[in-house]
């Protein structure tokens, strides 16, 4: 849907929506909005010709929504400025870093984010968490299609894969002892929660064999410092990727534990994480979640500096990379539409077997009995399906050395970049910041008192300007659905999108996800500082 369009005909054309997603159990099409691109494009057979009808969406029409009907009674399409806020901030959380490194404070001084739903359930997800056993601390946005499961999976057990690639060879020793003797594993990670976090993500008895596995082969490596951060991001995207199809291809006898197994693989995601560790950050990237940097320069301007690059059909470089791994014969068909054989918009993923396994695997995989409707399980049928592989969840890793001029890293999925560009990202940010500062009273000088408070806040409602939000996630968000095509917020706008039903909601826009992390200019410029005393070499 155009980013142009009002409040009134947005209303209309989501009512008269209503009636090409009910009838049967036909999938509803994502193809009504050019702004939200849908992931997925589901190719059926046309009965009796034997060929592929147009795509449509990948997506099931879900059994139970929050509202249906297209009766004007029923149709609310109604938030006070107050629900609103609520809707924005229900999945807020922040964190402040107080623990030292090698007695400095850390290079991260704290982070915030924060996530909006479109699709029921939502298919994002998102994880922080600080490496037990090494240094560092671990950021990561994870955009998940055809479901939820692989995105679950992904979130939960990629960082474990990263700490135990960068562990010495003494601490898996270590873990492997502790297994054979059946004492506990030292603790490995430890989570910063957020709201609406269903799974405790530890490492759990169906995944640990893998994991155990994955270390075993590295203790064989006889590697007394353990990979690189590069090398252990590197390996750790495959590693997971290649468990994940292993582990639906396994008999597995536990009906509840297959059935995830299927859904994990048959379902993707993409990620984008960050490892920072003192100066020195690392951002893998698979698919089209981003990163990019807030810099201000000495003379105060303000920039932003991208450290990954989305990895679709618009950029030249993965275009070439498709081309150089399949036959010259398919140059005209690797991508069709903007599209992974016509049928997925990003060109990496985790998941997705559908176009990594041969027709005759998927085959013998889904005829083991399992129910692949009730799974909302679907085997795509592409036409030009010659040379699978197609997709991989090999990541492009980037390193930068942060400066005290380096102010903060936003993290996010491509609900987000879609309708934000990076400088808007930097700029809304950078004036978050500024109105944290100018609407901070000034205690110091007035006594704080219950009067002194009222007053600001009658002073804020009179001109308008309601409880500023205390997220620049949260900022972000708001600004990405309520912007007008002048850049402006629209109040209705914001007000349209976040009522419409849970069933009309993906038409529109997508899930976001945001992390915003501060940095410690005084901590990194001491880094610095105390580099140049060290004799050469040690810096």
């Amino acid at each position: 849907m155009s980013n142009t369009l009002p409040f009134w005909i947005l209303k209309n054309s989501a009512r008269n929506s209503i009636a090409t997603l009910q009838g049967g159990r036909r999938l509803y099409s994502r193809c009504a909005s050019n702004r939200n691109k849908s992931r997925w494009r589901l190719f059926s057979q046309v009965p009796g010709t034997g060929k592929s009808s147009v795509p449509c969406s990948f997506f099931p029409l879900q059994k139970a929504y929050r509202h249906t009907s297209t009766e004007e009674d029923d149709f609310q399409l109604q938030l006070s400025p107050q629900q609103v806020n609520e809707v924005l901030r229900a999945g807020e959380s922040a964190h402040k870093i107080l623990d030292l490194v090698s007695g400095v404070p850390n290079s991260v001084l704290r982070f915030e984010s924060n996530q909006l739903a479109a699709n029921s359930p939502v298919e994002d997800r998102r994880g922080i968490a600080s490496c037990l056993q090494t240094n560092g601390l671990m950021f990561g946005i994870f955009d998940g299609h055809g479901g939820h499961a692989c995105a679950q999976a992904v979130s939960e057990r990629l960082f474990y894969y990263v700490a135990v690639s960068l562990m010495s060879q003494q601490t898996l020793e270590q873990m492997e002892g502790a297994m054979e003797s059946m004492k506990p594993l030292l603790p490995i990670l430890h989570w910063f929660k957020h709201p609406g976090d269903s799974i405790y993500k530890d490492v759990t008895s169906v995944h640990l064999d893998h994991l155990r596995v994955y270390w075993q082969e590295l203790l064989d490596l006889h590697m007394e410092m353990g990979l690189n951060i590069k090398e252990a991001l590197m390996h750790s995207f495959q590693r997971l990727d290649s468990d994940i199809s292993l582990e639906v291809q396994a008999p597995l006898e536990d009906e509840m534990t297959r059935n995830l197994s299927l859904q994990v693989a048959f379902s993707g995601a993409t990620a984008c994480m960050a490892h920072v560790d003192g100066v020195h950050l690392h951002v893998a990237n698979a698919g089209d979640c981003r990163a990019i940097l807030g810099v201000q320069e000495d003379n105060g301007m303000w920039s932003s500096l991208p450290l990954t690059c989305d990895h679709n059909a618009w950029n030249p470089a993965e275009l070439s990379r498709l081309k150089r791994e399949h036959p010259e014969s398919e140059d005209r068909t690797v991508i069709v539409d903007h599209r992974l054989l016509g049928v997925l918009m990003p060109c990496r993923a985790f998941g997705d077997v559908q176009l990594k396994w041969s027709r005759e695997l998927q085959h013998s995989v889904l005829e083991r009995g399992c129910d692949t409707e009730a799974l909302n399980v679907y085997q795509l049928s592409p036409p030009h399906y010659y040379t699978p592989p197609y997709l991989t969840a090999k990541p492009e890793v980037t390193y930068h050395r942060l400066r005290p001029q380096d102010k903060f890293l936003v993290l996010a999925s491509d609900g987000l970049w879609d309708v934000l560009g990076n400088e808007e990202v930097v700029r809304l940010v950078v004036e978050h910041l500024a109105e944290a500062c100018r609407h901070k009273p000034d205690l110091a000088q007035r006594p704080a008192n219950l009067g002194l408070m009222q007053s600001l806040l009658l002073q804020r409602k009179a001109q308008g300007l309601g409880a500023a939000d205390q997220s620049a996630a949260t900022r972000l968000i708001r600004h990405a659905i309520g912007t007008n095509e002048y850049g402006e917020m629209e109040p209705e706008r914001l007000t349209a999108m976040l009522t419409l039903p849970e069933d009309l909601a993906r038409m529109y826009r997508d899930d976001i996800t945001v992390t915003v992390v501060y940095f410690n200019s005084d901590s990194i410029d001491a880094y610095y500082k105390g580099a140049e005393r060290l004799p050469y070499g040690q810096g």
